[in-house]
């Protein structure tokens, strides 16, 4: 495809034009094989990565600046190595203490009898005086076993009855739920910590700088970023 088209393309693509990214990413699909075959073998299925190379590639034509003069698979390589790179880590198995598993095992159980006698989810906090630990030490258990998020932020800033994040995790298997779980994937570490603490600890800013060492208005400034971005994915 010439340079011509393929920058026509990711315009009309940028400004809605669906039928432009389709054509973009069929266009750019062997370039994601190519790259795919490289990760064979690292614990995820070809076709997988495939998929998730194509997620990559998706989000090239997204953020693609055409003042540079730069071919457009010379930007999309790094992005759909990093998106194949960034799952692989992910869901890399990780080496989990024995009392850490234990602990988020008892902390499900209990989550479980809780929620039919509460007739809801119980909090982390419900939780962790059931089991006579700190909250913290239950959303560190949860964080290292298994991607489970909390949250009650509503989705839209100034509306009394839109819906809450938890709300959408609460309905498994429903598109809304995975779309949440794909936001929150792509978090940083940190960012996951802070939201985990925040909304489904429910600590405190100055609680949570405390805990990671940094200042309250840092807290506030990251917080605020985060659900941005996850309204904006959302």
């Amino acid at each position: 495809m010439e340079m011509e088209r393929i920058r026509h393309l990711i315009s009309q693509s940028q400004a809605g034009n669906s039928q432009a990214r389709s054509e973009l990413v069929e266009a750019n699909l062997p370039l994601v094989h190519s790259i795919a075959r490289r990760f064979v073998d690292r614990g995820l299925e070809y076709d997988d990565l495939v998929q998730i190379g194509a997620l990559g590639l998706v989000k090239a034509i997204k953020d693609f600046d055409l003042d540079y003069d730069v071919k457009f698979s010379t930007y999309a390589v790094p992005k759909i190595m990093g998106e194949i790179k960034q799952h692989l880590r992910r869901t890399s198995t990780l080496q989990v203490a024995r009392s850490t598993k234990k602990l988020a095992s008892d902390a499900l159980r209990v989550k479980d009898r809780l929620g039919q006698v509460l007739g809801r989810s119980p909090t982390i906090s419900e939780i962790a005086a059931e089991l006579e630990v700190d909250p913290e030490d239950v959303v560190y258990a949860f964080d290292a076993v298994s991607p489970v998020y909390s949250l009650q932020a509503t989705i839209s800033q100034g509306d009394e009855e839109a819906p809450e994040f938890q709300d959408f995790v609460s309905s498994r298997g429903s598109h809304e739920s995975f779309m949440l779980k794909q936001a929150l994937q792509n978090l940083s570490q940190e960012e996951r910590t802070i939201v985990l603490l925040r909304y489904y600890a429910e600590k405190s800013q100055s609680e949570v700088a405390r805990h990671l060492g940094i200042s309250q208005a840092q807290i506030s400034r990251k917080e605020a970023q985060i659900m941005r971005q996850l309204r904006h994915e959302l």
